[in-house]
């Protein structure tokens, strides 16, 4: 039997086979290497969280002070992001992410000579604004190549490049702060942020000379190849309907800020799980830099295979809002379960570690699914915008939730209290979206 074909109005018509063949060379060439990005800029931000476990000791800084540091962050990336995305329309992806990439291996590298809070506070604002624009950047550089129902899955997958940095990143810390530790009269965390900086700093270089900004740029697809993205976009876009294309009507618009509710609510948990995870493995019993590194490896690789088939699964049947609410929920059941078992005076360690799991897994595999949402509402300059947006201000949370927690651990001696709180926080998410998905259907059946 012939394979199928997909006729396009006024053009040749290409079999599901060479669409399919064509979209699989292009995530081969893309996803990899974003992935790889996507790493790099995760061991950057959060190897603050393993650098922690000994860094505190030897710079005499308090809990609260490692919370806001962690967390200022994201106030560089909250100011940043959308001015990068709008440069990213002007330039292009690869010069954009190469500036990017560069900037925050260099700013990584320099963590090693903090010795002050003020030095630690500057240094983690500048990490944030460099990193500023690559994550959204790529969400909006993939709808450049993607449509529609093929976007989940393409998310999934460069997304899960996150929990792979968690997989690879806790040995890794953990290695280099154990065996690095007094080379050179230096500390192991100290070795952590150089060791982890240098190879940012030579991505990005590699950057501009690998990416091509936009399909019918890219030398590597031949004129079918080009012409069936060319098609599958233009029937994409038609098949959406009318959207909000100009991107000055997003900041006033009720269903931007719906989105940001929703993707804060989620990333309070997010964030929560990242910067405080090797806390709550060494609170289970778990003293070495070692083990919390494999522990966390192994929560993390779960948590990529659940971003990758959740996304998988969205596109292949066409549905967002349960498998968003769904996930979401599994991850503040984990959440909730969690601070039930970090608030016993002795804490089951085998309990600890499967709802710890439970809730990360839940919580990531929601976030390739949340992406697609923006795409029913926004097209053209508005897409570009309103995602640096959402993504700008909703990881706020990645500043609140890491520094409230350094609080209520720093007042109460547990992590248990905050943990209630982003349970809470993270059910909101579900509920936010579910109405948020209700309206558009309503407003595309009016």
């Amino acid at each position: 039997m012939s394979a199928q074909h997909v006729p396009i109005s006024g053009t040749a018509s290409h079999s599901v086979d060479e669409i399919d063949a064509t979209y699989s060379k292009i995530s081969w060439r893309l996803l990899p290497f974003l992935g790889v990005l996507w790493v790099l800029a995760w061991l950057d931000r959060v190897n603050i969280g393993f650098a922690k476990l000994q860094m505190l000791d030897d710079l005499k800084f308090s809990e609260a002070v490692y919370g806001l540091g962690a967390g200022i962050f994201f106030i560089g990336y909250f100011l940043f992001e959308v001015p990068s995305n709008a440069l990213l329309q002007k330039i292009g992806a690869k010069k954009t992410v190469m500036r990017i990439t560069i900037g925050w291996g260099i700013i990584c590298i320099l963590q090693a000579w903090v010795t002050t809070s003020t030095q630690f506070y500057i240094l983690r604002f500048l990490l944030g604004a460099f990193e500023a624009g690559f994550y959204p950047g790529v969400i909006l550089y993939l709808t450049y190549w993607y449509p529609s129902k093929r976007r989940a899955k393409a998310f999934g997958t460069f997304m899960s490049a996150s929990a792979l940095a968690g997989v690879l990143g806790g040995p890794l810390a953990g290695s280099i702060m154990t065996w690095a530790s007094g080379f050179h009269g230096m500390h192991g965390w100290q070795w952590l942020f150089i060791i982890e900086g240098i190879p940012s700093v030579l991505a990005g270089i590699v950057a501009y000379f690998y990416m091509t900004d936009r399909p019918e740029q890219a030398k590597w697809l031949n004129d079918s190849e080009r012409a069936i993205v060319k098609q599958q976009l233009d029937l994409d876009e038609k098949a959406q309907g009318k959207r909000d294309s100009d991107w000055r009507t997003m900041f006033t618009n009720p269903m931007v800020w719906l989105l940001i509710a929703v993707f804060f609510c989620l990333l309070c948990a997010n964030s929560t799980l990242t910067f405080w995870m090797p806390t709550v493995i060494r609170e289970a019993g778990f003293t070495s830099p070692m083990e919390v590194g494999w522990i966390a490896g192994a929560a993390y690789l779960l948590g990529a295979a659940g971003m990758i088939i959740n996304g998988r699964h969205s596109d292949k049947r066409g549905e967002v809002r349960w498998h968003f609410a769904g996930s979401a929920l599994l991850g503040a059941v984990g959440m909730l379960a969690l601070a039930i078992t970090m608030g016993m005076e002795s804490i089951p360690v085998l309990a600890a570690l499967t709802v710890m799991v439970l809730a990360l897994v839940g919580t990531m595999s929601a976030i390739p699914v949340f992406w697609q949402m923006p795409n029913m509402l926004l097209s053209g300059g508005a897409a570009a915008v309103g995602v640096a947006l959402i993504n700008s201000v909703a990881n706020l949370a990645g500043f609140g939730a890491p520094y409230l927690m350094g609080l209520i651990k720093a007042s109460t001696g547990k992590v248990a209290p905050g943990l209630y709180l982003v349970a809470i926080v993270e059910a909101l998410a579900a509920i936010l979206a579910i109405a948020f998905i209700a309206r558009i259907q309503r407003r595309k059946s009016a």
